[in-house]
């Protein structure tokens, strides 16, 4: 995949569920010849069923499907049988990124079903969200397919963000989607079905961002997107503000964001200060006084937890993706974040970022950091290290790296005739 910024797009941010659902429903509703379809959560739920209600009525009037779920964020064991059925059963190609084995939950019924079966890495998980619409349109962000990124939720509903994007760098996504959605053991049916898709022109300009596509992988991209955030910030004049969920970077990026705040940049980083996770904030609270005293403003979101993963930079830098900055996403997951050059877009994300500053956080300044001890300075150290390194030890596991595992409809189900359900 290449790395060059791309010229003549139209990117449009959207915030939490309320304003993705209904536009990545809509486009779905509109599909003429293909969905791709990734997410590292698909729930059951009130949404869940909802995209199976506009998957099927696409497939049933003829457009190419492909879904690919976690194995981890969307066992299997947690999705009905009749739920799958009723989606394989009209022709979409139904996948699972390293579905885990018995001992997870991973029901015996299920592997009648299977075209093939790997082990897993249980840390290593397909944690993108993409959705490419007949190489139109495409979404890109942190939201998953659950009403966990819905207000009326309640009060553990998700705060994140995504991007609607038309223009070339569809064609770039589109392409790094259908590679990474084509199971390795099932290449020559692959290009089979494959064929049918009809050929088409480059995008033409439809706005005036540039955007790169910026992946992580264990192979070839393993650093990609921590390096263009560290480009952007050792670049900036003015302003640096990061929204992230689970915040616990490499040595190297912060002390980029500490030299940014010693020349004068406005360093800000908006982090969860009502977790998802206990341990989230005890890591992140570690480098506080780090950060804090060399004049990097930290705001912890205390209205709920913050699920966003995303950063601007002065007037034209930004990016929104899957995306954490932490050991987990830095390290081992598969991610996916979209980098644009728009003034436009900055303005509309930075006016957001600045609501959640303004209503729903906390400042953290110095009378509140924890005193400087030299038992919580040891113990940070060996957090830091250890929460830093551990990727490491996990990749010498013996292991066999994840694969696609492929959901088949049920002949008792084809034979019902459950595509004219």
């Amino acid at each position: 995949m290449r790395q060059a910024w791309i010229r003549g797009n139209a990117a449009s941010l959207l915030e939490n569920g309320e304003e993705f659902f209904p536009r990545t429903l809509e486009a779905i509703a509109g599909a003429r010849h293909e969905v791709l379809l990734e997410t590292f959560i698909l729930f059951e739920d009130t949404v869940g069923q909802a995209l199976k209600t506009v998957l099927i009525a696409a497939a049933r009037r003829g457009v190419r499907i492909t879904l690919t779920v976690d194995g981890w964020g969307s066992p299997p064991a947690k999705l009905s049988d009749a739920f799958i059925d009723e989606l394989t059963a009209v022709g979409v190609r139904f996948q699972i990124y390293g579905a885990p084995g018995g001992i997870f939950g991973f029901r015996l019924d299920l592997l009648r079903r299977i075209d093939f079966v790997r082990r897993i890495k249980p840390f290593r998980r397909m944690h993108r969200k993409i959705l490419v619409i007949d190489r139109e349109v495409a979404f890109i962000g942190g939201i998953n397919y659950s009403e966990d990124h819905l207000a009326d939720y309640g009060p553990t509903s998700k705060q994140d963000y995504a991007v609607e994007l038309r223009g070339p760098i569809v064609d770039e996504i589109h392409r790094f989607a259908e590679r990474a959605s084509a199971p390795a053991g099932l290449r020559g049916s692959w290009r089979r079905w494959r064929s049918s898709a009809p050929v088409r022109h480059p995008n033409p300009p439809a706005g005036h961002a540039d955007a790169m596509l910026v992946t992580r992988d264990n192979r070839r991209h393993t650093t990609d997107i921590e390096r263009h955030y560290r480009l952007a910030i050792r670049a900036a004049r003015h302003e640096v503000t990061i929204a992230n969920a689970y915040f616990f970077p490499g040595y190297r990026l912060l002390r980029d964001l500490r030299r940014a705040a010693r020349r004068g940049v406005r360093v800000r980083l908006i982090l969860q200060g009502r977790a998802d996770m206990a341990i989230v904030p005890i890591a992140a609270r570690l480098l506080y006084n780090y950060l804090v005293r060399e004049g990097v403003e930290i705001y912890e979101y205390c209205r709920r937890p913050m699920h966003a993963k995303v950063a601007l930079v002065d007037d034209h830098w930004a990016t929104v993706g899957s995306s954490n900055l932490d050991p987990l996403s830095l390290s081992l997951n598969l991610e996916a974040n979209v980098m644009l050059r728009d003034r436009e877009f900055n303005r509309t994300l930075r006016a957001r970022l600045e609501a959640l500053v303004e209503e729903h956080c906390v400042a953290v300044d110095e009378s509140t950091l924890a005193p400087d001890t030299w038992w919580r300075a040891g113990v940070g150290v060996i957090v830091f290290h250890f929460l830093r390194h551990f990727p490491d030890w996990v990749q010498r596991l013996p292991t066999d790296r994840p694969n696609l595992t492929v959901l088949k409809a049920r002949e008792r189900e084809m034979s019902k005739g459950g595509a004219n359900d």
